[in-house]
């Protein structure tokens, strides 16, 4: 079969193409610090083991110090031939210290040496999100303080329904937070189980001890079973699915920037660090980081897709598919981190229109529920009955083309006579927000309680 076929990078023939599929080094080289520092647990294991000498396990250690320095520093090259990180700075390690380097990998193979690197990787990024979910519930609490009762419209299928407060608004996208950090904060603690030392699948003959390994990784307690410890990756797709479910709520708060933003509402005022121009049109402000948020949501929603379908069909215990688990984690924690970043910035820069929320918010009459619910109150009137009222007090409106609080009390008991004038006190939005004072409601009161909630659990969970 001819070369040609291969085509460019691929000229050389099927060894070219082996050493392409096989490598992951152009994407795994990031783990080389959770690398090292397995490297160094299991080393300083060996020595207090007696597995192999201290000379030995100083030497090792210095090397691995120096890799790392060198990896930091740009000084360090990665080669594909070598494959993947484990084998480059195995390598490497070889040409410091010389043969020392080789009783590294005693007791241990590269499938629990990836598992425990992975592991320790995605632990990190969850913390690191964990924090930035915070950061983002500071920004978005701190706004639904300033603006407690400011009154904007509340949307059922994008129609106006009735009037909410914003900070009632925006305190929804913090409680979905809260539970976005609860999901990355059980995603870490169940991983918590070290993996290093169940070797290939079967375990090892040598006397290890694997809780000390485990104890120097901050992990809880080894795994308990060796062929599970080197072939799960359900933490991956737990930090996964708590990634995508953070991501589409910041997706639906990202679709809300750009329709509100727009002059057809004019609610928002984009910053104009979150925006860009046209290269054609000068009067256009785009939310292009709304919009790339929102994006940035499917890539990754895939990557937990995708994942799931590389491991659904394996057998135990390890298989060359799970190089695949990688790439796909990585963009995904990246991406979901660059959002809340991108997230906070834009909230905190964001300004508000409250003249324009607030006319928005009596249109369509929107305190008609309020109507409704007096009709039952105070005048006595089954639900249902006061519903059908309602309906045509509205139609009335609509027909003289006015707001229902400029309906005169004549016209209105005309449709109801149990109508008194205490009616108007419930038809303006300011009277139908505070009205709304149940626990979990818009009132304003209410909202400044909750917002008061969350500022300690900030101060508590930070």
């Amino acid at each position: 079969m001819s070369n040609r076929m291969w085509g460019g990078r691929f000229g050389g023939g099927p060894d070219d193409i082996m050493e392409e599929i096989n490598a992951s080094i152009g994407f795994d080289q990031r783990l080389f610090a959770q690398d090292i520092r397995g490297s160094l647990a299991h080393a300083e294991m060996l020595v207090k083991q007696g597995i192999i000498s201290p000379q030995d396990g100083a030497s090792i250690s210095q090397g691995l110090h120096q890799i790392e320095a060198e990896i930091n520093t740009g000084a360090f090259n990665f080669s594909r031939a070598l494959e993947d990180i484990h084998m480059n700075i195995e390598a490497r390690l070889a040409e410091i210290i010389g043969d020392a380097a080789g009783r590294l990998h005693t007791a241990r193979s590269r499938n629990d040496q990836v598992a425990t690197d992975f592991r320790l990787y995605v632990r990190d990024a969850l913390e690191h999100i964990g924090t930035q979910i915070h950061t983002l519930m500071g920004v978005l609490t701190a706004k639904a303080d300033a603006h407690a009762d400011t009154i904007m419209p509340g949307f059922t299928h994008l129609q106006p329904a009735q009037p909410v407060t914003f900070g009632h608004h925006l305190l929804a996208y913090v409680e979905m937070l809260s539970r976005d950090a609860g999901r990355f904060h059980d995603a870490r603690k169940r991983m918590n189980e070290s993996p290093l030392g169940a070797a290939a699948l079967a375990g090892t003959g040598f006397p290890i001890d694997r809780h000390m390994t485990a104890a120097a990784l901050g992990f809880d307690a080894p795994m308990g079973n060796s062929m599970d410890a080197v072939s799960a990756r359900d933490f991956a797709l737990e930090a996964l699915s708590a990634a995508a479910i953070c991501a589409t709520h910041m997706s639906r708060l990202a679709e809300e920037i750009v329709i509100f933003s727009g002059p057809a509402y004019g609610f928002f005022n984009l910053p104009d660090a979150y925006s860009t121009g046209s290269s054609i049109m000068p009067q256009k402000r785009n939310p292009d980081a709304a919009e790339l948020i929102r994006a940035k949501t499917g890539r990754i929603i895939g990557a937990l897709g995708g994942l799931m379908i590389v491991m659904k069909g394996l057998p135990l215990a390890y298989s060359k598919d799970m190089q695949e688990d990688k790439e796909g984690v990585f963009n995904a924690l990246d991406s979901v981190s660059l959002c809340l970043a991108a997230m906070s910035g834009m909230m905190e820069a964001l300004s508000i229109n409250k003249d324009t929320m607030h006319a928005a918010a009596g249109s369509g009459y929107s305190t008609a529920t309020d109507l409704a619910d007096w009709l039952v109150r105070e005048a006595g009137l089954p639900f249902r009955q006061a519903h059908h009222v309602t309906g045509q007090l509205v139609a009335l409106a609509e027909a003289k083309a006015c707001a229902l609080d400029a309906l005169s009390l004549a016209d209105m008991q005309e449709v109801e006579a149990a109508i008194t004038d205490n009616v108007f006190s419930v038809l303006s939005v300011e009277n139908s927000v505070a009205s709304r004072s149940a626990f979990g409601g818009t009132a304003p009161d209410g909202v400044r309680q909750r917002v008061a909630h969350w500022q300690n659990w900030l101060k508590e969970n930070g």
